[in-house]
């Protein structure tokens, strides 16, 4: 936990804020106070007991300064049962990871004394987020002073808050000390050298850190391919045929690649203690709305929304918006390919050295389009994905992540398989892929780094000189952190990162036989994309709330279909070129039907390795295997201290609730 700075709160002397709680300017006094009143009432009263106090900002400029932003913290004691209660895993005294209990708090390793250091900064502020968003609704009807916002009892009023705009925001501050000494071991010295991944989980949470953990692997699995890639492009390049070898090698490297990743990400989070981790009950998103209905499950109140009007909003609104987005698509497609027959009949009417860099302009132009249509798509897609009205944020994310993906992987690659299996011109086919990738490459760099970074410093000296002129020479460390990092943009989650990468993969394991030097263009991105990332991370986002994860989520998936799609992909390429033509002069049917029947068993033996080789490896499985074992060992002891009827109310639970 950080220690540099810490506030006066009327509980007790003093506790190092964690989070800020930012609520509109205009917020009710009474709604003020009720919700300061539910975040330090005892549990036992529905309350989360943390500790909150209000900074107070001078005016500026004669105008007065949001007087509603807090800081949160809590007392240790409390954080290790919220950390009991959230499900965190870490490590015992004998080597395995289990599940963190209060009362058994001194067997776990790293436990000393009252348990200071125990639990890392990201898990602290994830067990504020978890009490602050399980705070509930008692017997209120409305928040108060907002008789238009209801509740019911049940209701998250954090959610409720959101949802209506009276809280603005809530984000976990950052910790300076901590942060300088991340930043110097993670990208401010130049090195060949692994990322410092514990330091990134136990900063950032496990989220994140399997992202930058995925990005590493990435970068290092492509090496092979572009040392293989580079004496292809110099001494084979005009010649297509060689291209056949490095197009199997491509097939047997993107299986592979997944499969041991998989394993490489459940070794990670056995270690962070995330593999064994149950996924908490999840509660509707804060944008879902409907009329009051009753849950099932949890017994409580809560708006429902017919799963028929959503189905009917998808299929009747979402998907021909889709297929209207994926025609007009095609459509700059064609007028791209429009313009590079414009180009090449300039080039031969008069061949000089400004038609020939008039040939790649078509190229460039329709690169830059793709990015804009993929932005512009993106609001889009996440409009109508919250339109739909989702009760989950999984089931959102789902939606979304399929709906960009779709759009994303035609508008990027639909022009490169038409000029590779209608037009089947192999020299445009290259010329297009390399101009998408460095394009594309060099737009990512400025949108993602550079441009928030300017941003970022103009804000930043502006906060500086405000500040200066409100207190003088007072040093006001956390006011003055507080404001910078309240006025920072919200980092967004690690999708877009994993739709970069995603696209990148595709265009390595789909065409980079025709184009080798792609896996060392892709080689050069991610080295500068870990080091662009862990700045924006550091100095350009508010600091994310650390999410336990297991894996990369639905994104295994997106990687596996491209992976499979690339089997097709360059068994059709190795179809097309002239040495595999030269074997079936006379026959271009038995030579269609030999590459298809190649690329099913290339298929089938895909699918064997993926069975193969297990996902977990073994001794991983053994101790999750121990963990399982002394679990039920632990049970039978505490049935047997029972009493008769607690066990007959035992059994009778077991056997309505266990299917």
């Amino acid at each position: 936990m950080q220690g540099s700075l810490s506030v006066s709160d009327s509980d007790v002397s003093s506790f190092t804020p964690l989070v800020v709680l930012e609520l509109a300017d205009d917020t009710k006094a009474e709604a003020i106070t009720w919700l300061l009143n539910r975040i330090r009432g005892k549990q036992q009263n529905g309350g989360a007991e943390l500790l909150v106090d209000q900074l107070l900002f001078p005016a500026q400029d004669g105008q007065k300064s949001n007087q509603n932003v807090f800081v949160v913290g809590s007392t240790l004691q409390r954080l290790l049962k919220g950390a009991e209660d959230v499900g965190l895993f870490k490590e015992f005294q004998d080597g395995t990871m289990r599940g963190f209990t209060y009362a058994n708090r001194e067997s776990f390793k790293d436990f000393y004394g009252d348990g200071e250091g125990f639990l890392s900064d990201a898990e602290c502020q994830y067990i504020i987020k978890h009490e602050l968003d399980t705070l509930r609704a008692k017997n209120e009807e409305h928040v108060p002073g907002y008789p238009k916002v209801k509740l019911y009892p049940g209701k998250s009023v954090v959610r409720r808050l959101q949802s209506k705009g009276v809280l603005v925001q809530y984000f976990p501050l950052h910790n300076k000390e901590d942060l300088k000494r991340l930043s110097f071991s993670w990208y401010k010295k130049i090195k060949l050298s692994f990322q410092p991944l514990d330091d990134i989980r136990h900063y950032f949470g496990e989220g994140l850190a399997l992202y930058f953990g995925f990005l590493e692997y990435f970068t290092f699995a492509l090496v092979p391919m572009a040392f293989i890639g580079i004496p292809y492009y110099l001494f084979d390049w005009e010649d297509y045929d060689k291209y056949v070898l490095f197009a199997v090698f491509n097939l047997v490297w993107s299986t592979v690649f997944l499969e041991v990743w998989k394993r490489c990400s459940a070794t990670l989070a056995y270690g962070w203690g995330t593999l064994s981790h149950k996924k908490a009950f999840e509660e509707p998103r804060a944008g879902f709305h409907g009329a009051l209905g009753f849950n099932p499950i949890t017994g409580r109140e809560e708006p429902v929304y017919p799963s028929s009007k959503r189905q009917l909003r998808i299929y009747l609104v979402s998907v021909p918006f889709v297929l209207l987005c994926l025609y007009l698509s095609f459509y700059v497609m064609m007028v791209y390919f429009d313009m590079e027959n414009w180009a090449i009949s300039i080039y031969n009417e008069n061949p000089n050295l400004a038609t020939g860099i008039l040939l790649f302009v078509p190229s460039i132009i329709y690169a830059v389009v793709i990015e804009i249509m993929n932005l512009l798509y993106r609001y889009a897609a996440e409009f109508l994905t919250n339109w739909e009205n989702h009760r989950l944020e999984s089931s959102f994310q789902n939606h979304l992540v399929l709906k960009v993906l779709v759009f994303n992987f035609v508008n990027c690659f639909a022009s490169l398989f038409y000029i590779a299996f209608v037009m089947q011109d192999m020299v445009l086919l290259r010329q297009s892929l390399a101009t998408l990738l460095i394009t594309s490459q060099i737009l990512n760099q400025v949108m993602e780094a550079f441009l928030p970074y300017w941003l970022q410093r103009r804000r930043n000296k502006k906060v500086h000189k405000r500040m200066r002129r409100m207190m003088g020479d007072k040093e006001l460390p956390l006011l003055e952190q507080v404001q910078l990092e309240t006025e920072m943009n919200t980092y967004l989650g690690t999708f877009d990162d994993y739709l970069e990468q995603f696209l990148l993969f595709g265009y390595v394991s789909l065409f980079s036989c025709v184009y080798p030097l792609a896996a060392v263009l892709v080689v050069l991105n991610n080295i500068t994309e870990v080091y662009s990332d862990a700045f924006k991370m550091c100095h350009v986002f508010k600091r994310p709330f650390s999410e336990p994860a297991a894996n990369i989520g639905v994104w295994q998936l997106a990687f596996e279909t491209m992976s499979i799609i690339s089997v097709v992909t360059n068994c059709a390429l190795i179809g097309l070129s002239s040495q595999v033509k030269a074997y079936f002069p006379e026959s271009e049917t038995q030579m269609i039907l030999i590459v298809v029947a190649i690329e099913h068993v290339l298929l089938a033996f895909k699918f064997i390795l993926a069975f193969v080789i297990p996902d977990v490896p073994k001794h991983i499985q053994v101790k999750l295997a121990k963990l399982e074992f002394d679990s039920l060992e632990a049970l039978k002891k505490r049935f047997v201290c029972l009493s008769k009827d607690q066990k007959i109310l035992l059994t009778q639970y077991v056997k309505s609730n266990v299917p």
